[in-house]
């Protein structure tokens, strides 16, 4: 349905059996602005209804036929909806009544003075704003709901692809390590096979994170207690294939962050857990490598991975062991901005990232 037509053209159909108040209110609304048709009866306006598009319909009581209760239904079902302002005897509060109770916009009672002119112009300009509010309001609502609707679905279509991207990059990170491991049982020398079986636990890693995405509602961000403890068990399978050795304890807030700095942090949990299973406690000494991430005053979080064994012998604060493993811890704590320190006042290897919020 269109909007009412703008004044000097919004059309106005008056129903009376009445030729001489029909006429009067014909001239009185015409010069208020108003287009107006007249009918004699109810079946008449009916008939004019059906034919014609009208942004207001004024509807007497009393007619020969059927009266104007029995007619307003009729009209309000029209194809063309228009308001009907429902004209009665002053007498007759009743049946104002029972029309607004059928759904009619207004009533307006009728007078011999002439007076109810004005009052039936008025009644017709606010039938026809409060319609067009109406259905304003209506177009609004259906605009909004498609909008929301399209959103909903865009976002259920990103979201299927997020999940559907992680998990063939998973996929993809796990072909890799299984192709590495490969190449490590067909390696004879013992020191590139333990390079390559560092790949691949960094290769785990990483592939972690993707595992927790897939699985996980939130692919923007990863709960730093989970996925620590995920990757603290590959680092425990590992030990457990020995004979003795440390034990690796963790403890951790459950602090979210953004999945691209879980990637750097893991691999920087891993690096510094794996140093630290193959120098602090040699010749299978047990003892204790503690993992433990806390928050911050400064709405941040730090990582810490200390053990209680033999130290550093010097003042360099990279780990120990291979180039590569100095280059990715380095790495990595600059790619979340934090801060990575060597605590040298404890008794054995303490390393401290902080990291902003």
């Amino acid at each position: 349905m269109t909007a009412p037509s703008a004044p000097g053209a919004v059309k106005v159909l008056y129903i009376d059996d009445d030729p001489g108040i029909a006429r009067l209110v014909q001239r009185h609304l015409k010069r208020a602005g108003f287009q107006v048709r007249t009918a004699p009866d109810g079946e008449a306006g009916l008939a004019l209804a059906r034919e014609e598009a009208f942004d207001a319909i004024a509807l007497d009581h009393y007619m020969p036929g059927r009266d104007g209760l029995e007619i307003l239904p009729e009209l309000l079902t029209l194809p063309h909806f228009a308001p009907v302002i429902f004209v009665t005897a002053a007498e007759e509060p009743r049946i104002a009544v029972a029309a607004l109770k059928e759904g009619a916009a207004d009533y307006v009672v009728k007078d011999v003075q002439g007076a109810f002119l004005d009052l039936l112009a008025n009644a017709v300009r606010q039938a026809i704003a409060e319609v067009a509010l109406r259905r304003a309001k209506d177009q609004a609502e259906r605009e909004l709901r498609d909008s929301r609707d399209r959103l909903e679905r865009l976002a259920e279509q990103q979201s299927l692809l997020l999940r559907e991207v992680n998990h063939r990059v998973a996929n993809s990170l796990q072909l890799i390590g299984s192709l590495i491991e490969l190449q490590a049982r067909r390696v004879r020398d013992p020191e590139a096979r333990g390079v390559l079986r560092r790949a691949v636990e960094r290769v785990e890693a990483v592939s972690l994170v993707h595992r927790r995405l897939y699985t996980s509602a939130d692919v923007e961000q990863v709960r730093m207690d989970q996925y620590l403890d995920g990757l603290i068990q590959e680092l425990r399978s590992a030990v457990a294939a020995e004979e003795a050795g440390p034990t690796i304890r963790l403890r951790a807030d459950p602090v979210d962050i953004k999945t691209d700095r879980a990637v750097a942090i893991g691999l920087v949990v891993n690096e510094l857990v794996t140093n630290a299973l193959k120098y602090a406690y040699p010749n299978g000494q047990p003892g204790d490598i503690r993992v433990d991430v806390s928050r911050t005053e400064q709405a941040g979080f730090a990582l810490v991975v200390e053990d209680d064994g033999v130290g550093y012998p010097d003042a360099d604060a990279a780990p120990q062991g291979s180039g590569l493993g100095n280059v990715i811890v380095a790495a990595m704590a600059k790619n979340v901005s934090g801060t990575l320190a060597l605590d040298r006042s404890h008794k054995g290897t303490r390393f401290v990232l902080t990291l902003a919020g």
